[in-house]
Parts: C-alpha cells; sequence; structure tokens
C-alpha cells in the first residue's frame, strides 16, 4: 500500500558521519519526484569527501531532481560554501527542498548561517540513526550525538528515521534490532519514528508487522566505481 508520509517543504537529513544520512537522503528525493512532486536537492555535506549526493547527480537529474551544489570550483572542496541558490530554495514556495548535511557536529555548522532562513520557511530536521555505527550503537550515545548536532546546527530535531545496515551483509534480523533500536532511540528524544529504510533485495522478507513504521525501499547509489549500479526502485513507500 502507498504511504504519505507528510513533512514540510524544507527537509533537512542528517545525522553521525557513517549513518547513511546520504544514501536515504537521495531515494527519499527519487521517492517523492516519482510521486510527481517538485524537489531540489541540496549538497551542503562538507564532511565527507566520497559519499556526497553530487556523486550521483546525473542520476538525480534523470529523474527531475534540481541538484544544487557549489561552485563547479568548489565540487571537492571540503569548505563551507554556500551557493546563493541555497536560500533562494529554501525561499521557494513549491515543491520541497531537501538539504543533505554532512555528518556530526562539524558537518552541522554549516546550517548555522542558514538557520534563520529555515525557521521562517518551516522544517523538518530527521535524525538518520544507524545502530550498527560507533557512538550510535547505544541509546545514550545517540542522544548525545543528536543533541550535539541540534547545538551545532542551531535547529531542533522533528524525527527519526532508521536506516541500520552493514551493506551487502545486511539482513532481516538486522533490520529488525535496528528498528527496535531507533525506536528506543526515538522515544528517549521524545520524536516520532517515521521510517526505515531496506533495500530491495530485503524488502519480500520483510515482516511489517515487526517494522511497524513505513519502510523507504532503498537502492545503493552511492557506490565504489567497480560495484554494479541497480536500477531504481519503486516509487512509494510500503506499509503491510
Amino acid at each position: 500500500m502507498d504511504v504519505e508520509i507528510n513533512l514540510k517543504k524544507i527537509i533537512l537529513f542528517i545525522g553521525n558521519y557513517g549513518s547513511g544520512k546520504t544514501e536515504v537522503a537521495v531515494n527519499f528525493a527519487i521517492n517523492q519526484a516519482k510521486q510527481g512532486k517538485t524537489v531540489r536537492l541540496v549538497d551542503l555535506d562538507i564532511v565527507n569527501p566520497y559519499f556526497r549526493s553530487r556523486e550521483c547527480r546525473d542520476t538525480l537529474e534523470s529523474q527531475g531532481i534540481k541538484v544544487i551544489l557549489p561552485g563547479d570550483g568548489y565540487l571537492n572542496a571540503d569548505l563551507p560554501i554556500i551557493a546563493p541558490e541555497v536560500r533562494g530554495s529554501i525561499e521557494r514556495e513549491d515543491g520541497i527542498t531537501i538539504l543533505d548535511v554532512g555528518g556530526d557536529k562539524v558537518g552541522a555548522t554549516v546550517l548555522g548561517s542558514l538557520a534563520a532562513s529555515i525557521s521562517r520557511s518551516g522544517f523538518d530536521m530527521l535524525l538518520v540513526h544507524n545502530a550498527r555505527r560507533p557512538f550510535t550503537d547505544t541509546v545514550e550515545g545517540s542522544v548525545t550525538i543528536a543533541r550535539e548536532i541540534e547545538a551545532a546546527a542551531r535547529l531542533k530535531l522533528s524525527g527519526v528515521i532508521g536506516n541500520t545496515h552493514l551493506m551487502d551483509n545486511t539482513s532481516t534480523e538486522i533490520l529488525y534490532e535496528g528498528c527496535e533500536k531507533t525506536r528506543q532511540v526515538s522515544k528517549a528524544l521524545d520524536l516520532p519514528f517515521l521510517f526505515i529504510s531496506a533495500e530491495q533485495r530485503l524488502l519480500d522478507g520483510l515482516d511489517m508487522n515487526r517494522i511497524g513504521v513505513p519502510v523507504l525501499p532503498l537502492t545503493r547509489l552511492l557506490l565504489p566505481p567497480w560495484r554494479r549500479k541497480e536500477k531504481l526502485g519503486p516509487a512509494n513507500f510500503l506499509l503491510g
């Protein structure tokens, strides 16, 4: 069954380094575009030099998604370059703007100069949680990371997303375990648990009663160059 996830027009994906937030942001953007929405994706990742949303720019633009990047001379720079288009996209009334923000509190600092504009426009800042990563493998560590991100960004989180995985070694049991841990984190933060992501190959074997939240079908687009690209997945969320 198709599921509508009701979010504000500015959506920020943020999380600990290695949480997989960029993969989630990219797949979410494609998901929304397939539903006929006008989508803009802003790459604000100044931390990770490899797995940035800009690396799959062609794929995103082929889906009708407007990708907003630093100037051409700064595409591979770890500098807080804020393109003039960023503020413009935040203030636009049509469609949605997705911000892919760098990991940890370091990456979140880039939001400081944009916090006032984002707040005025209305936003959802979503914590992408991976229970199989250092520092977020416990509820206490996850809460600490979340509070540090909020302080650096000068913005408050509004929801939690589960993205627990071990790449090719991810199993349905790992998803169930991660889902339960993310649920505990959401309760500790007093924030809604919005959805999880799951690779296409795992979808048929999922017990949706054990998941309890919508699932974003995920295709890994940010792969090393020797990895085969897979086809894009379904347009909509799944709920049993």
